[in-house]
């Protein structure tokens, strides 16, 4: 099994949202995903996040320096 992550340093936002997220499934970091999505940046939880964030996910752990823009 594969780590896998989320990073929102990925995608400029107005929060400037630090955040990397990961765990050792997809289903689970999907869960923490959406939670963030929705407590910090708003979104509505649906269908349609769900599957944009899964288009998202990387393999292996985020890196320790923000990715380039």
């Amino acid at each position: 099994m594969t780590r896998k992550y989320i990073d929102c340093r990925e995608f400029p936002s107005e929060t400037k949202c630090t955040v990397a997220l990961s765990a050792d499934s997809e289903s689970e970091l999907l869960d923490a995903a959406v939670q963030h999505a929705v407590t910090v940046h708003k979104h509505a939880d649906s269908p349609e996040l769900r599957d944009q964030l899964k288009t998202l996910f990387h393999d292996g752990t985020p890196p320790v320096e923000a990715p380039r823009a």
